[in-house]
């Protein structure tokens, strides 16, 4: 999962910045709200944790355009203890939490593992699951069946972005966005890499999900037809309003950077 943080106190970003990397989560900061709304605008993040009181554009502000532009991404919106009122401006304006600072870090994440289940993306115990698969991106463990094997964090950043979108093929540049992040300079080949890393293991487990190229569109998660269907949980889309066989892609994105070709997959 792919956390945008606007917060203007540099301390307090970086604090709640360390908290979720440290619980796996991809993280990306900003220190005003015209550089907040410019990275929320291009959705590629799964949570955007806004301050209400920001230099340039306030929060409320932010949010605002965020929805004007059809950005729905979830906002849990950092508020003064006692702004009674900032907090209910901020829930009609379509934010969808919000928390009193000062916090616990062990409540945001509570909020962050809430706000995943209200979009019918976690399982039980936090668990993503498709056809013989179940990943937690908490502990990047991935298990088939009685089999388990411990990911990398991009591997199960990648293999998550797939799972949450069945049905789905995601793009090279999506993919690199939301697991690189929105400024990377990785190219499309470290995608090609991670993709055939996360191959190997499936084919380790002897799983019956693959991950099948589509041509000119992305990468596409399968069940095997010549194999039966697993009785584990199928993920659910993130989002229902995408028809199926759409594709995911930003392509304004242009990374320059060359990949490490001889890189050898982690084994199981």
């Amino acid at each position: 999962m792919r956390v945008l943080i606007v917060e203007d106190e540099h301390r307090l970003a970086e604090a709640l910045g360390q908290v979720l990397v440290r619980n796996n989560y991809s993280v990306d900061l900003s220190f005003d709200g015209n550089d907040g709304l410019y990275q929320a605008l291009t959705g590629i993040y799964d949570v955007v944790i806004l301050d209400i009181m920001l230099p340039g554009l306030d929060g409320l502000s932010v949010l605002q355009q965020m929805r004007q532009e059809h950005i729905n991404t979830p906002v849990i919106l950092l508020t003064a203890k006692g702004d009674i009122e900032d907090r209910v401006r901020g829930l009609d304006s379509g934010a969808d939490d919000y928390l009193a600072k000062p916090f616990q870090a062990s409540e945001l994440l509570a909020r962050l593992r809430a706000l995943a289940r209200r979009k019918g993306e976690v399982q039980v115990q936090g668990i993503l699951a498709f056809g013989d698969l179940e990943l937690n991106p908490h502990t990047l463990e991935l298990w088939v069946g009685a089999n388990s094997c411990q990911l990398t964090l991009k591997e199960s950043q990648l293999l998550e972005i797939l799972i949450k979108n069945p049905g789905h093929a995601i793009s090279t540049t999506t993919i690199l966005m939301k697991v690189w992040g929105y400024d990377t300079t990785a190219e499309d080949n470290h995608v090609h890499v991670y993709v055939s890393f996360l191959r190997k293991k499936l084919a380790q487990m002897d799983s019956k999900a693959k991950i099948k190229t589509m041509r000119g569109l992305g990468y596409l998660l399968v069940l095997d037809p010549e194999r039966p269907a697993s009785p584990a949980l199928v993920a659910q889309a993130s989002d229902q309003s995408m028809p199926p066989g759409s594709v995911l892609e930003m392509p304004w994105l242009q990374p320059t950077a060359q990949p490490t070709q001889n890189q050898e997959p982690p084994q199981c």
